[in-house]
């Protein structure tokens, strides 16, 4: 068969014209408007992810009493000065099997080689809201993990093409992403690469109104999912245009060094609260993963060997001493956005923060009755929900998915598994 394949090596990677089988010959086009820029938005709607790669110790994170006067138990206590501005969530899960190899599915609920026909495939939750709302700011989103550890590489952002989102790996990194500007030479070599993605994108719509004319229902169908492809490359590229030449804010302090990813924890959600206070995003993630080394607090146990503990108490002690850590400086990260002023309220109380893993029990491979915290952003209250685990009253952890997103201003009715929503 002859047919033209077009390559775009540019701002989403490479990808090529499908197979149409009623074309000897082809071309594409579409082109799509792209929402102008509110600025920085006062009060904005914003979503946070925390991803924990091996999970948290259930009986030391889940309470017993449902409702405002749910005990303290070993892993909530870092918590205790935030009672009131998060809601627990019991019994929420994707359904899904697959120990360690199904933790990537923590913000999609879809297993990744089952995803291929679907039309948003493995989505996950926070590329989903970018989409829809992420022109808005500098960056539609920003993926911070380490590409070190149990499986290699932070999977916990997949856009709709199944693609893993790569992740800023570091506090050098992160703090250049948001405060260090292009020198003069680099923003030259950004607007001629720019000016020659728009031509290549051009070139191809100039060749759209044949190539849809000429084609039956079947191929259709494939050429509009190439179509999405496109525009989703022309959002990007509007995007990056439209801030090459806005100055990014000025940095409150010195470039941090990249230490290791227990040390640099707090760092790191410094930099999210910076983010967010400065409007350069509104959607961020953050994966800890198999790189946090147990050695940096003093531990000298391999951290996916110790999730296997065999009920050892010994091991499940060094665990909650590594759980206790995160669950801390998450803490932390609250209070800092509580105290931020967005407007007539802080930041906390515009940001929908989850925090929370793919891993039930990693002692036993399991991915149901998931730990799931939510704070600030409308779910605050200080409670602990729990829904059946089973039976028709069974909850898709995509239902309160599916809410974030909405209050987020996403005006879709499903994601992922959702059956509804769940506040």
């Amino acid at each position: 068969m002859n047919r033209r394949r077009f390559m775009i090596r540019s701002v989403a990677g490479s990808f090529a014209l499908p197979a149409l089988p009623s074309l000897m010959a082809g071309a594409i086009s579409g082109k799509s408007a792209i929402a102008e820029s509110r600025g920085a938005g006062v009060e904005a709607r914003r979503f946070v992810a925390v991803g924990n790669l091996l999970g948290f110790q259930q009986k030391q994170f889940f309470p017993k009493t449902k409702g405002k006067e749910f005990e303290e138990t070993t892993l909530l206590k870092p918590l205790a000065a935030n009672r009131e501005q998060f809601t627990i969530y019991r019994g929420l899960d994707h359904g899904l099997r697959g120990g360690h190899f199904a933790v990537h599915t923590f913000l999609s609920g879809m297993l990744h080689h089952e995803s291929k026909n679907r039309v948003d495939g493995n989505v996950t939750i926070d590329q989903f809201i970018a989409d829809e709302v992420g022109t808005e700011t500098r960056f539609p989103s920003l993926t911070v993990g380490s590409e070190g550890g149990i499986h290699g590489g932070c999977q916990l952002s997949w856009t709709k093409s199944g693609v893993r989102v790569p992740p800023i790996t570091g506090p050098a990194e992160l703090f250049d992403r948001l405060f260090v500007s292009d020198s003069k030479e680099q923003h030259e070599q950004r607007v001629k690469a720019n000016s020659l993605q728009g031509s290549i994108l051009d070139s191809i719509q100039e060749e759209a109104g044949s190539l849809s004319k000429r084609i039956n229902t079947e191929d259709k169908a494939k050429l509009d999912e190439y179509f999405s492809s496109i525009r989703d490359v022309e959002k990007r590229l509007e995007l990056r245009r439209r801030w090459a030449d806005q100055p990014k804010p000025k940095a409150p302090f010195d470039k941090p060094a990249d230490k290791n990813t227990v040390e640099d924890l707090p760092m790191l959600y410094e930099l999210l609260a910076l983010a967010l206070q400065t409007d350069s995003t509104r959607i961020a993630t953050l994966e800890i993963g198999g790189s946090f080394l147990p050695q940096n607090l003093g531990i000298d146990k391999s951290y996916h060997s110790m999730s296997h503990h065999g009920n050892d108490e010994k091991t499940i002690a060094h665990l909650i001493t590594l759980e206790e850590y995160q669950i801390e400086h998450f803490g932390k990260f609250l209070t800092r956005l509580n105290g931020i002023q967005d407007g007539d309220q802080s930041l906390l109380d515009s940001t929908a923060v989850l925090f929370g893993s793919g891993m039930g029990s990693a002692n036993s491979h399991t991915n149901t009755d998931l730990p799931i915290l939510v704070a600030g952003g409308g779910y605050g209250g200080g409670e602990f929900k729990q829904t059946p685990t089973s039976g028709s009253g069974k909850v898709p952890l995509c239902n309160l998915f599916l809410d974030i997103a909405q209050r987020m201003g996403v005006e879709k009715d499903s994601f992922g598994t959702s059956n509804g929503t769940f506040s």
